[in-house]
Formats: structure tokens, C-alpha cells, sequence
């Protein structure tokens, strides 16, 4: 293995973007999975990519794009959510499929080659440039801290939203703070992982966690942890088989959640649960 790839800047750039990126979409998947709306992520994530399409459409800079629409579809789907009469679900695809029409209506306006619209469909890490980590950095940084200040005030309304109103906590708040930061994820990631493919690094690491703790603090950690090893092995796997970075980011990713899977303390539990009367021994 030639370890002289490391001295290079765009390998110390990508390697930092994964680990960066690794820490804030993961974590952000935490509170996609304990709330038990995957569609939320996948709805935000090509909100994203049509808003950076329609950048590239109009000549202006598409992670912009990408960040309004983020957080517009963060505005409609938070009270669909929280109030809306259709199951939530069904309301999220409503805004899924908008935004997915969009995507595809503005990426067909386009005129000339469609090969930055690629770009943003599957993403480069091993281009990222300093500009793109400072971004990483900062959301990465206001998502960890905003968790370490209000983490009793997220636990409640994450588990027990009416009881987190009934004592004052402004559950509400909560709730669209966590999908704002949904969105600035996903925008400051986007060039890494893409637009198709992040919301996979968003789940697929908190789902390991998942199976692995009953404990939210150390989900948090573990999904960390997981998210960082996601860049990190799918990256060196992309650079020396010389295939598509986002890709093998979260292929790794999958393969990490089917290990916790197979690992996994509460498939015995269940196991365990199961058995008749009178054969419950361990």
C-alpha cells in the first residue's frame, strides 16, 4: 500500500470531509431513526438536489439552491409532521415527489451536458476543497453542540412530546430545529456524498447504532463512530479500485448496519421473547 497518498492535499481534504461529514450526518440520523420518519431525510435530501439544480439552471452557486429548498421542505414537512391530518408519511411523499418532479424538470431545462448535474447526483469527495471543510466544520460543530446543550430537552420531545409540552419544553421548536439541521446537513455534505446517495450516510449508521444500545447517549457515539469508519474505509476502497466515492461510502455503510444486524444483543432478546411459557432460560 503506498502510504505517500496521504502527504497529498486532496486526500487530507477528503479524509477530513469524511470524518467531518461522517459525524454530522450520522448523528442527524439518530433523530431520523428514534422518530421513526425515514421519508423525512429521503423528502430533504432531493429537496436538496433540485435546489442545486436549479442553481446550476440559473447560473447561480447550487449550494445556495440546495440550502433554501432544504430548508423550505424543512418548513412544510415539520407541521405535516406535527399536525397534519394525512399520516405524516403520506404527507412527506407528497413533498417527495414535488420535489423530485422539480429535479427532473430543472435538470431537462438545462441546456448543453448534464455533467455538473451528475456531479451533484453522486458527489466527489476526493474534490472537495478547504472551502468545502470550513462548511463541514461549522455544521458539524453547531449539530454536536446543539445536542450537548439541549440534549434533556431533545430526549423529551424525541420520546415524549406531549409530556416535554406539558412541562414547558417548547417541543415544537425542538422538532424544527432538528429538521433545520437536517438540512444544513445535507446542503453541506452534498458535494461529498451527493444528492441521491446522502440520505443513506444519514441512516444507515444510526441504524447500526440502533441495533447495538438501548442507550440514546451512546447511540449518539456509536453512530459517530460508525458514520467516521463509513468515509473513512469507503474512501481508501474508492481511491485504490479507482470506482465512484459516494457510492462505496454507503455501500460500506450497509455493509456496517448488516454486521450490527447480525451482532445485534436485541435479535437474542427478541429471540428470547418469542419462546413459550416455561422456556424462557437464557
Amino acid at each position: 500500500m503506498d502510504l505517500s497518498i496521504f502527504t497529498y492535499p486532496f486526500m487530507q481534504n477528503a479524509i477530513l470531509s469524511a470524518f467531518l461529514g461522517g459525524i454530522a450526518c450520522s448523528v442527524i440520523g439518530v433523530f431520523v431513526v428514534l422518530l421513526h420518519m425515514p421519508f423525512i431525510g429521503v423528502c430533504m435530501s432531493h429537496a436538496a438536489f433540485a435546489g442545486a439544480l436549479l442553481g446550476l439552471w440559473l447560473g447561480f452557486n447550487p449550494l445556495i439552491g440546495a440550502f433554501i429548498f432544504s430548508l423550505g421542505a424543512a418548513a412544510v414537512v415539520g407541521p405535516l409532521a406535527d399536525r397534519g391530518d394525512l399520516n405524516p408519511e403520506t404527507s412527506v411523499g407528497v413533498i417527495f415527489s414535488l420535489m423530485l418532479g422539480l429535479a427532473f424538470l430543472f435538470m431537462g431545462l438545462m441546456s448543453g451536458p448534464k455533467s455538473a448535474a451528475l456531479e451533484l447526483l453522486w458527489g466527489s469527495i476526493l474534490t472537495n476543497t478547504r472551502g468545502d471543510i470550513v462548511v463541514l466544520a461549522v455544521v458539524a460543530v453547531l449539530v454536536v453542540g446543539i445536542i450537548f446543550v439541549f440534549y434533556k430537552e431533545i430526549q423529551a420531545t424525541v420520546f415524549q412530546r406531549d409530556m416535554a409540552r406539558a412541562v414547558g419544553i417548547p417541543a415544537t421548536i425542538m422538532l424544527y430545529s432538528i429538521l433545520f439541521l437536517m438540512g444544513a446537513t445535507i446542503t453541506a455534505s452534498f458535494s461529498s456524498i451527493g444528492g441521491l446517495l446522502i440520505f443513506s450516510l444519514i441512516l444507515n449508521p444510526a441504524a447500526a447504532a440502533y441495533q447495538l444500545t438501548y442507550s440514546m447517549k451512546k447511540m449518539f457515539i456509536l453512530a459517530a463512530v460508525f458514520g467516521v469508519l463509513s468515509g473513512w474505509i469507503g474512501l481508501l476502497i474508492s481511491y485504490f479500485f479507482n470506482i465512484p466515492s459516494g457510492a462505496t461510502i454507503v455501500v460500506t455503510s450497509s455493509v456496517i448496519f448488516l454486521l450490527a444486524v447480525v451482532f445485534s444483543p436485541k435479535r437474542k432478546v427478541k429471540r428470547w421473547e418469542k419462546k413459550p411459557l416455561g422456556e424462557n432460560t437464557p
